[in-house]
C-alpha cells in the first residue's frame, strides 16, 4: 500500500546555476528598412495592435489552491492508463496536482528558451520586416515567461526544466544560421506549445489559468505563422544543399523529441524533475513506465480526446512539410526512424493567425466542440 508523502520535495529553481555558451551566429544589419512579405507585415500589424497587459487584464486576486489538481482526472493523458486506475482517489488528484505543476514548469522554462530564440532572429535575419516581427514576438515570450513565472509561485510549485526540453532548446540556439533557429523554435517548439496551451485550455478547472492560457495562444498563433509566412518563401529560394541541411536539421530536432520521451506525455524515466513527480506521489518508477509503455502499444496515446490536439500530428508536421521540410531524402529519415509522416495542415490552418487574434482562436474553439 502507497504511503503518504510527508512534504513534497520540490527543486528550488532560483539556487540552480546559469548555463552560459558562445555561439557564431551571424549579425545581420538592414538598411532598406522595408517589408519584403505582405504577409509579414500584417503579422506584425496585429502584433501591435493585440499587445495585453498581464497586470491589467488577469485577475491575479483569484485564490488557487495548490493542492488540488488543475485538470480533472478524466481530461488527463494519464486516466486510461494501469498505474492511474489504480490510486485512490485523494493519490490520483495528488499525482494531477503535481504532474500538472510540472508541465507549467516545462511551459515556464520553454518560455525563457522562447525569448532567447526570438532575440536570435531579430539580430541573424537579413530581412527589416522579419525583424520588427521578430521584436514583438520577443516581448511576447518575455510576457509569457511572466504570467508563467507568476502563476508558478501562486501554486508554490516548480519543477527544473526537462532535460529534452533544453536539449532541443539548446540545439535550436546553437544552430548556424537563423533558419534553423526559427525551423527550431516557431516551427517545432511553438507547435509543441501551441498543442499543449490547446489542450491545457479545455481542460484546466481554474479560471485564472485558462485565462492565461487562452491570452498565451493569442500570440503563440502569430508566431506559428509566421514560420510559414516569412520562412517559407526563404526556403524556396534556397540552394538545394542548404534545403537538404536545414531539412535534416528538422529530422533531428523531431526525432529527438519524439525519443526523448515516453508515450508523447513529456514524461521520460530520465528527467529528474519528473521522477521527482513520482516520488513526491510515491508512485513506483517502473510501475508508471511500464504503464505507459502499455499504454503506448494499446494505441492510447494516437488518438487525441475531442477539442485536443496532438502537437506533433496537427501543428508541428504539417508545418514542416508545408514549407518543403520534408524532402525526397529525409523522407526515407523518418520512415526508417518509424515517424510518421502527417501532413494534413488543416487544423494547422485553423490554429492561426488570419484576422485578429482572439476572433481566430474562438472560431477554433467552436469549430472543434
Amino acid at each position: 500500500m502507497a504511503q503518504t508523502v510527508q512534504s513534497p520535495q520540490i527543486v528550488d529553481t532560483s539556487a540552480i546555476v546559469e548555463d552560459i555558451y558562445k555561439n557564431t551566429m551571424d549579425i545581420a544589419w538592414r538598411f532598406d528598412y522595408e517589408f519584403t512579405e505582405q504577409k509579414v507585415e500584417d503579422l506584425y500589424s496585429r502584433a501591435k495592435q493585440n499587445q495585453w497587459d498581464a497586470e491589467e487584464i488577469l485577475d491575479w486576486d483569484y485564490e488557487v489552491d495548490p493542492s488540488k489538481p488543475l485538470i480533472g482526472g478524466n481530461d488527463s493523458v494519464y486516466s486510461k492508463l494501469s498505474f492511474f486506475k489504480k490510486l485512490s482517489k485523494s493519490q490520483q488528484e495528488e499525482f494531477l496536482a503535481h504532474s500538472t505543476a510540472q508541465l507549467l514548469s516545462q511551459f515556464l522554462h520553454g518560455e525563457q528558451g522562447a525569448l532567447m530564440t526570438a532575440a536570435t532572429v531579430t539580430h541573424s535575419v537579413p530581412d527589416s520586416g522579419a525583424k520588427l516581427y521578430a521584436a514583438t514576438q520577443t516581448i511576447d515570450e518575455a510576457r509569457h515567461v511572466e504570467v508563467y513565472a507568476k502563476y508558478c509561485n501562486k501554486i508554490a510549485m516548480t519543477y527544473p526544466m526537462s532535460p529534452w526540453l533544453k536539449a532541443l532548446i539548446d540545439l535550436t540556439l546553437k544552430s548556424d544560421k537563423y533558419q534553423k533557429v526559427m525551423i527550431g523554435m516557431n516551427m517545432i517548439v511553438e507547435g509543441l506549445a501551441l498543442g499543449a496551451f490547446n489542450n491545457m485550455y479545455r481542460t484546466t478547472s481554474c479560471p485564472l489559468l485558462k485565462d492565461i492560457t487562452f491570452n498565451v495562444m493569442r500570440d503563440e498563433s502569430r508566431h506559428v505563422s509566421f514560420g510559414h509566412v516569412f520562412l517559407g518563401p526563404v526556403i524556396k529560394n534556397m540552394h538545394p544543399d542548404d534545403v537538404e541541411d536545414c531539412a535534416e536539421f528538422a529530422f533531428n530536432a523531431v526525432k529527438h523529441l519524439l525519443t526523448a520521451t515516453a508515450g508523447g506525455t513529456g514524461a521520460s524515466d530520465t528527467d529528474p524533475g519528473f521522477l521527482l513527480v513520482l516520488k513526491n506521489c510515491n508512485i513506483d518508477p517502473k510501475d508508471f513506465f511500464a504503464s505507459i509503455k502499455e499504454g503506448e502499444d494499446a494505441g492510447i496515446f494516437s488518438e487525441t480526446p475531442p477539442g485536443q490536439i496532438h502537437s506533433v500530428k496537427d501543428l508541428m508536421m504539417p508545418a514542416l512539410a508545408r514549407v518543403g521540410l520534408i524532402t525526397e531524402r529525409t523522407r526515407s529519415f523518418y520512415e526508417q526512424a518509424n515517424i510518421p509522416l502527417w501532413e494534413d495542415t488543416t487544423i494547422l490552418t485553423r490554429m492561426e493567425d488570419g484576422k485578429t487574434d482572439e476572433a481566430l482562436l474562438n472560431e477554433a474553439v467552436a469549430a472543434a466542440e
